[in-house]
């Protein structure tokens, strides 16, 4: 009598069917959720980097209007159930072949089975028919499978696959930095630079080729503080004030007064170099209101992404959050983002009235159909999820051109910002600069726990700003 087979689903256990076992007619089959990773996967595994299966941008302008899979992604999958269901382990794969009927996207469920057809004695041959169908019941691929299948018991515990992340080499920020060297320097007034971190910045910026400063700081304190570090402050102006509420004053003056294109902030705290840029007297207002974008970059997204706000803005209004949105999109084009997509964050990706973050985004979404914000293309509500993964998005059913694959991150509230930066930075390994819009001049606006080359690149967006803002000034 056979053996009893084990369910194809057993957890912790493969089991094979032996050829006595199989009858003709008989079935086995998987599903698969297919995600950006598994294209990229299969991409460095085989080789095939055609941008139709790993650029989104390129793949918007094809015939499939987006990333598909490559077609042996699905052949792959099938192995997968010949291997691991029907016949199972000891399976020998003798030939396949196959018809790719209709593209397969990221976030489509694919069904994958197989079914016996015919059977051969004598040499223990089976051939199977194979097919992909995904979650609108279209067939994808069908073809033929024809195997020796297994005359021996095989009974083993299920492998435990290794965690495999794909992380593309970032060098964004050097292109960044590279990038804004072209430009030329700019002069920039660092407000109160009196500890090692700041005043380190300062100097690497300048020799990177980015900056030309001006320390504003009691100069005492100044050049005690170089000798004690070792640092040379030969040739670079200081303008000696008593204390860092003078040092914001002055280094926002020299702003006003053109003298300076950018300021940076010091070891000062934020609020008191934020509290003399907005001071109506000092002329560096504008009719915007004043925001923060972290610019970021990480192993797990395709693209540098801005997200704002999350350092200045503590619970921003509908009003000041269209200003928000402008900043960015000024930002983005800054960097090179023509059109930018922005993701308008909520914790869901419907309008709910007892949310006021969702309300929000669908006001704001209405504005831009108005022509109250330009140069971005909003989408909103939308989960974090949403925003950065196609995948979710499908599985969500949100067919949006700014669904996963956003370029700006508006976030509710400058606590939810800042933990989400953060975490970016600290659990996903972003690299990230800083830089404050809506004045007349770029702000450099770091934290003390800021990385040297953080420092470096939000110096580099200054650079960029700046000589933008010779142009068109904001």
């Amino acid at each position: 009598m056979p053996a009893p087979v084990m369910p194809a689903g057993e957890v912790g256990l493969v089991r094979n069917r032996l050829f006595s076992e199989i009858a003709i007619g008989d079935h086995a089959e998987i599903e698969r959720r297919l995600t950006a990773e598994d294209i990229q996967l299969f991409a460095v595994l085989s080789g095939d980097v055609n941008p139709a299966h790993l650029d989104a941008d390129y793949a918007a302008a094809t015939r499939f209007h987006g990333v598909i899979a490559h077609g042996m992604l699905g052949g792959a999958l099938i192995s997968a159930v010949l291997g691991t269901r029907l016949p199972g382990p000891g399976t020998i794969y003798l030939g396949q072949t196959l018809k790719f009927l209709a593209p397969v996207r990221i976030g489509d469920l694919l069904r994958i089975s197989v079914t016996v057809s015919t059977r051969e004695e004598a040499h223990h041959r089976l051939t199977l028919a194979c097919s992909c169908v995904n979650q609108d019941g279209v067939t994808v691929i069908s073809g033929e499978a024809q195997v020796i299948a297994p005359t021996e018991r095989v009974e083993r515990a299920r492998t435990t696959l290794p965690d495999v992340r794909l992380e593309t080499h970032s060098d964004g920020p050097q292109r960044l930095m590279d990038h804004a060297r072209t430009l030329g320097a700019i002069r920039v007034a660092v407000a109160h630079p009196c500890d090692a971190t700041s005043l380190s910045a300062a100097l690497d910026a300048r020799a990177a080729g980015l900056i030309t400063p001006v320390l504003v700081a009691p100069r005492a304190r100044l050049e005690a503080l170089a000798a004690e570090l070792g640092l040379d402050l030969a040739g670079i102006a200081i303008e000696d004030v008593p204390h860092s509420h003078a040092a914001a004053e002055r280094a926002v003056q020299l702003a006003a007064s053109g003298l300076v294109e950018a300021l940076m902030k010091g070891s000062l705290h934020t609020d008191e170099l934020m509290a003399a840029v907005v001071n109506g007297a000092t002329g560096l207002r504008t009719a915007r209101r004043i925001s923060h974008c972290f610019l970021m970059q990480t192993p797990a997204y395709p693209r540098p992404f801005i997200i704002t706000d999350a350092a200045i803005n503590i619970a921003p209004t509908l009003d000041e959050k269209a200003d928000i949105i402008r900043n960015a999109i000024d930002l983005a084009h800054a960097i090179g983002v023509a059109a930018p997509r922005v993701a308008i964050l909520a914790a869901v990706e419907t309008v709910n009235p007892h949310m006021p973050a969702t309300v929000d985004a669908a006001a704001l979404c209405k504005m831009a159909d108005r022509g109250q914000i330009s140069g971005g293309l909003l989408d909103g509500p939308l989960a974090f999820d949403n925003a950065v993964s196609v995948a979710a998005a499908t599985i969500k059913g949100i067919r949006s051109e700014v669904a996963g694959r956003a370029d700006v991150l508006v976030v509710p509230d400058l606590e939810s910002g800042n933990m989400l930066a953060k975490q970016l930075e600290y659990l996903g390994g972003a690299h990230s600069a800083g830089i404050v819009m809506g004045a007349r001049v770029p702000i450099v606006l770091t934290s003390r726990a800021d990385s040297r080359e953080a420092r470096i690149a939000s110096c580099a967006l200054a650079v960029l700003l700046a000589h933008g803002y010779r142009a068109t000034p904001p």
